[in-house]
């Protein structure tokens, strides 16, 4: 992640949030000596500051009703807590519901995943 410009998350909704092996795996990334820096004084400097992130979440619920019932809750504690906090600019969100959808609808978003890759946002 040091050398990365740009960081792209992408995760199936399991029971309301990410995986907990992403979470763990996070949790042992975003840590003091490799995102943060305590520093001598007490404030913390951000390691990764100047980078940009993208959250793509995948779920069987279709996407506004997570968006708006469920207020996207995973990918803002995602953004606020741990990559805002790290340095990390404000994330970029995706939000891809009822993926039992029909091929059609899953062509479409395997089309737009992909230009969101090709333009690195």
């Amino acid at each position: 992640m040091r050398w990365a410009d740009h960081l792209l998350i992408l995760y199936p909704l399991w029971l309301g949030d990410m995986p907990a092996l992403l979470k763990a795996f996070l949790e042992q990334v975003m840590r003091p000596g490799f995102a943060i820096d305590e520093g001598s004084a007490g404030a913390e400097a951000k390691l990764l500051s100047g980078r940009s992130a993208r959250i793509i979440v995948t779920m069987g619920m279709p996407a506004p009703f997570y968006r708006f019932f469920y207020r996207a809750h995973s990918l803002k504690s995602l953004d606020r807590n741990i990559l805002r906090a790290v340095g990390f600019d404000s994330a970029r969100y995706s939000i891809i519901g009822s993926v039992e959808a029909s091929a059609p609808a899953r062509e479409a978003w395997l089309r737009s995943v992909a230009l969101l890759g090709d333009a690195a946002r």
